[in-house]
């Protein structure tokens, strides 16, 4: 671009940076955290809110986990190209593209006359969202001087986990509100403003990033992913509702045959999905099969911990959404802690401090339930929830920095892009898995039992995330997060 002869730069133009980098590097930093958030609140909030779809909308107990695992598993297989996208098609227009498409989607979920089609448009929503969130990153590291960039962060840590906390409470006041007659859908519609904004903020003051011409996106591996990704999650959350007829099995190993196939096309690729040279480090690949048993674990109980008191308790949206604020609280806590201490001094240790930490509050979850049925109140399990999300909280912070700690400086970008996805589709399949498990336990066991039987099934994955710690690089890699 070129410079004005009056010397006023247009907000997109690199020419308007200043010394300390671009002239409204803090408003980008404003617009990447409020895309964060809308993406951290619709991945999570949704959860308090599928009983009250279900009845409002009707459809079988799967629903629950398809309004859940339909988001993630799109936005999951979304980052896998949606970088190397951005690359090729511009950055900012990636993210505006992301955030205008998020914003209709929304507005589509909150208009769904039926469970299938808020189904499809979860699809839609995981899919602009994956879109949106790896380009932000990208931007903020243009628009500020490198030696800003840790100062630049700050904020984004504290407001995250303010969202996180207050992302509960908001979803159950939402519902019970019943704003307009909305009931559930203002979960989805109060995005259309905050989507507006941020779009219109996002035309007006982002930067052009420069493009790498030479990037060239895999769309043969991209559909194989997507496919073998689907064949295996379908079946896993329709299966048990049908009593696991043929194709149920013909579908996963048809997913099997497909994730082959993706390994075969990688490795003759010239542009594949995922560098190869990434699963030739073992430390790498001991972080995904890390991520994969303890977001199966976490997202599963988060689901089935929900639904247990919104459901089997009876509470109200608002009151579940109060009764879940310990656990978001520990939560914060736990990654607050962690990230700035706790992490850069003792590596992966924290990660089997945080698993056990876990794995007391499991017990003790289990143990309150035990004890007290299906009287148990929210003060009752506050205790238990938030030393499960202190725990929790304290691995967040650090782990992707030890995953990438043996990663050369060309591999952390696309190394880091893997981990999120993995950790979006591990947490699809956690829906998927531990949902079907409990619904599979519940006519026969009730809600307590098969709820205390899927702690013991979350403290069994637990267990295996904390052998394959040991795996894992000692330190962490500083700065990683900003690759």
């Amino acid at each position: 671009m070129t410079t004005s002869p009056d010397t006023t730069a247009s907000p997109q133009s690199p020419e308007s940076s200043g010394p300390r980098g671009y002239q409204y590097r803090w408003m980008v930093m404003a617009v990447v955290i409020v895309a964060d958030v809308m993406d951290l609140l619709d991945a999570t909030i949704a959860n308090l809110a599928g009983p009250s779809i279900r009845a409002d909308l009707g459809g079988s107990e799967s629903t629950l986990q398809w309004v859940l695992a339909a988001y993630t598993i799109s936005f999951a297989i979304g980052l896998v190209v949606s970088a190397r996208a951005g690359d090729l098609v511009g950055r900012r227009r990636m993210f505006i593209i992301g955030m205008a498409g998020f914003t209709a989607a929304s507005l589509l979920c909150g208009l769904a006359p039926t469970a299938g089609t808020l189904i499809a448009f979860r699809v839609l929503q995981g899919a602009f969202g994956a879109v949106m969130i790896p380009q932000g990153l990208a931007m903020v590291k243009q628009s500020f001087h490198p030696d800003d960039l840790q100062k630049a962060f700050i904020p984004f840590g504290p407001i995250m986990g303010l969202a996180a906390v207050l992302g509960p409470i908001l979803a159950g006041f939402l519902i019970d509100a019943d704003l307009f007659g909305t009931g559930w859908r203002m979960i989805f519609l109060i995005n259309i403003p905050v989507g507006v904004v941020g779009t219109v903020l996002a035309v007006k003051y982002l930067p052009e990033v420069p493009r790498n011409r030479e990037t060239r996106l895999d769309v043969v591996g991209s559909l194989l992913l997507a496919v073998a990704s689907a064949l295996l999650i379908y079946p896993l959350v329709q299966g048990r509702e049908h009593d696991w007829p043929l194709w149920c099995f013909l579908m996963m190993g048809a997913s099997a045959i497909t994730f082959a196939a993706f390994v075969v096309s990688e490795r003759r690729s010239a542009h594949p999905v995922i560098e190869r040279s990434l699963f030739r480090n073992r430390g790498f690949v001991a972080g995904v099969v890390f991520l994969a048993t303890f977001f199966v674990a976490m997202n599963g109980v988060l689901l089935i911990v929900n639904l247990f008191v919104q459901l089997g308790l009876g509470f109200t949206p608002m009151r579940t959404g109060l009764a879940m604020t310990p656990l978001a609280l520990g939560l914060a806590v736990g990654a607050a802690t962690s990230g700035a201490a706790l992490g850069p001094r003792f590596g992966r240790k924290v990660l089997h401090g945080g698993l056990v930490v876990i794995a007391l509050g499991m017990v003790a979850l289990w143990w309150t339930i035990d004890r007290q049925g299906m009287s148990v109140g929210a003060w009752d399990l506050a205790p238990a929830l938030f030393v499960t999300g202190l725990g929790s909280g304290a691995i967040f912070a650090p782990l992707f920095d030890i995953i990438l700690a043996d990663l050369g400086d060309q591999e952390v970008g696309t190394g880091s892009g893997v981990l999120n996805a993995a950790q979006q589709f591990s947490g699809a399949l956690g829906v998927a898995i531990i949902g079907t498990i409990f619904f599979q336990w519940l006519p026969d066991e009730g809600w307590a039992d098969a709820t205390k039987g899927i702690l013991w099934v979350s403290i069994a994955c637990y267990a295996v995330s904390f052998l394959v710690a040991f795996l894992l690089p000692k330190e962490a890699r500083e700065g990683a997060e900003l690759a």
